[in-house]
């Protein structure tokens, strides 16, 4: 726990994409968990006391998106701890540039400095093995994690907890059938490096939950019909898989410990 947590306690606010709403990580109920949900749950096992919690992330949404709607209103909540996360789909656009992302990075690390908030800084998992022009995104991710490291990785204040270089989350069986969104495996694996980054205590298990039964593997065909093609509409009409959706926790909600 920071030493300078007020004594009200913890509110931890995340903002991003698919990645922090947690899609790919699905309940039986069709509603999406994913690691900042389980993030706050584990923190607040491992503090033995209530943690405040919101999620402002939206699916779909672009690094500059994701700056100008989320985090004025993430600070608004005045919270003690900020997660981000961003560049995601940008890196999917070969025009957009590393350096646009970088500076959306930068703002979001001065505004988190300047407001006395914690700034919790992930990167995504690298899910290049299994995508059509793998080689490429693979390269552009690598660019992108490079240069955010180069920013921010020795920032004063700033908390780190990057999954682009875990070799062990390209693997197949931390991904959803998209092949894009990680599954419940994958989700639990950076639940415990972002509670581990944070010097709290993360149920071993989540490191490598077991492996459960696979997804069935689309022929290239089928793939591209169920998850390409979609993609590909919404850029040719300019839409997002995120129009129209609200922050699944828009405002504080206690989370208890289980134990």
């Amino acid at each position: 726990m920071n030493a300078d947590t007020p004594a009200s306690g913890i509110r931890y606010v995340a903002i991003g994409d698919s990645f922090t709403e947690g899609v790919g990580d699905e309940l039986p109920d069709g509603v999406v968990r994913g690691w900042a949900d389980l993030v706050a749950a584990g923190w607040a096992d491992s503090l033995g006391r209530p943690i405040e919690y919101a999620n402002l992330a939206i699916r779909g949404k672009l690094v500059r998106p994701i700056v100008d709607e989320q985090l004025e209103a993430a600070l608004a909540l005045e919270p003690t701890h900020l997660s981000f996360n961003g560049g995601g789909n940008d890196m999917l656009r070969p025009r957009t540039s590393i350096r646009d992302i970088t500076d959306a990075f930068e703002q979001v690390a001065a505004r988190c400095a300047e407001s006395g908030v914690q700034l919790i800084l992930l990167s995504g998992a690298n899910p290049s093995a299994q995508l059509p022009l793998g080689g490429l995104i693979g390269r552009r991710g690598d660019e992108l994690s490079a240069a955010v490291l180069e920013l921010l990785g020795d920032r004063a204040g700033v908390i780190t907890a990057l999954n682009w270089p875990d070799r062990a989350l390209t693997h197949p069986s931390f991904w959803s059938a998209d092949r894009l969104h990680m599954n419940a495996r994958g989700h639990h694996r950076v639940a415990a490096r972002v509670l581990t980054a944070l010097e709290e205590q993360a149920p071993d298990a989540w490191w490598s939950l077991p492996v459960a039964e696979a997804a069935p593997v689309l022929a290239r065909g089928e793939y591209f019909r169920e998850h390409l093609a979609p993609w590909v509409r919404r850029r040719l009409t300019g839409t997002s898989s995120g129009d129209g959706r609200r922050p699944k926790f828009g405002t504080w909600v206690e989370v208890a410990p289980t134990t």
